[in-house]
This record gives C-alpha cells, structure tokens and sequence, in this order.
C-alpha cells in the first residue's frame, strides 16, 4: 500500500505542476484533474457496469415476475433468474469491479492527503475555494458543510440517473436515501480533498452514465 501511495503523491505533484503551467497552482484543481484522469482510464469497467446496471433495471419486471410465479420456491426463483440474466447476458456481480478498483485508489488519496508535503513556495496551494484540502471540518455548522451536502446530493443524482426507478423498489429506496447520508457523513469525516475527489467522482459518473443511457436507447429507437 505504500507504494501506491508513493505513486498516488508523485501523481499529484505532476498535476499540480500542470495546473501551475496554465496558471492555476491549486492541488485542488490537480485533485480534479486526477479524478477525471482515474475516471477516464476505468471507463471501459465502467462502461461495463453501468450497461449491466441499466439491464438489470430493464430486466426488473421479468425479475419481479418468476419471483411472483416461483414464490414457494426460493431454490427455482434464483435459478430462473439466474437463467434470465445469462440469456441476456447479464453479470449481477458486473459493478462490483470498479468499486474494487477504486477502493485502493480512496485509500491511498486519503493518506496521500493525510500527510501531503505541500509546495512550499506556495502556501496558499492546499487552499481551493476557501477549504483547506488537508483539514477535517466535521459537523461544525459552516460554509464547510457545502462538501457533504455536494457529496449527498450528488451521490443521490447518481444513483437515480442510474436507476431511474430506483424509489418504487422497497430495497434500492433504501439504498436511494442512505448511501447520500453516509457519503455525506463520510464527506465530513475525510479530509476535505477527498471529499472533493468524491463529489467529481460522481459528477464525472452522472455524465457518463448519461451518455451511456443515450447511446443505449440509440437500439431500441432503431428497432421501434
């Protein structure tokens, strides 16, 4: 792990050498330009994922449907759901991937942040639109808070243009409410330029996925 750290901190600095180069030396803007660069290099996993999800949400009334027909029978409701995502070729566990690949890449950006040596001959680098990147604000009642609330926002937007119909399904309504309030609990329990890296991270999300969603209804408006 101390490696990936080492290489996440050399990462850093080369962004926000970048961003100095274009007259904007801010490691925030380097925290951006690292999201989207992360964003960019797991897309084909990503893309992957997100085509499974939205078949899975398109499979959902078929799904509810052998679950209905089979629901004395546990055993032949999973297996014929099984059966259906294999004929349309469809990987339940398919947007598991990204997620592992992110989480060693949150940890080290979490301890790159940690203990970060910052440009000496800028002391104001740390410093991105009046949030100290290395500073934990917590719950105190602040400008401050606007990280979470972003994150919780954007973590919920995520999830509905993912699943639109998310909030009519018992379970993924749970979902749809409480991963905004752990994101946001996270977002404040984080050093502030992870939380920043979290909230592009899902805007990053929400325009590919809108761009994965458009290109998937290309088909069906074809066949209609």
């Amino acid at each position: 792990m101390n490696i990936i750290v080492q290489w996440m901190t050399y990462l850093l600095n080369i962004l926000y050498n970048l961003s100095a180069s274009v007259g904007l030396p801010n490691y925030g803007v380097a925290i951006i330009l690292l999201t989207v660069l992360i964003k960019t290099i797991i897309y084909p996993l990503t893309y992957k994922q997100m085509v499974s999800m939205r078949k899975t949400v398109d499979l959902q009334p078929k799904i509810k449907a052998l679950q209905a027909k089979y629901s004395n029978d546990k055993e032949k409701a999973s297996a014929a759901v099984m059966e259906l995502y294999k004929e349309h070729n469809v990987n339940p566990m398919g947007g598991c991937l990204p997620i592992l690949v992110q989480l060693p890449i949150f940890w080290s950006l979490y301890s790159t942040l940690r203990n970060f040596k910052y440009d000496p001959a800028n002391i104001g680098a740390h410093m991105f639109l009046g949030f100290d990147l290395t500073h934990i604000y917590g719950f105190t009642p602040s400008l401050h808070l606007i990280l979470p609330i972003f994150a919780a926002a954007t973590t919920y937007l995520q999830t509905k243009v993912t699943n639109p119909n998310a909030s009519t399904d018992p379970t993924q309504k749970t979902m749809l409410y409480m991963m905004p309030i752990f994101f946001a609990y996270i977002s404040a329990t984080v050093p502030s330029g992870l939380a920043l890296y979290w909230v592009t991270m899902n805007c990053v999300s929400i325009l590919q996925q809108l761009y994965i969603n458009r290109k998937l209804s290309v088909p069906k408006k074809s066949a209609a």
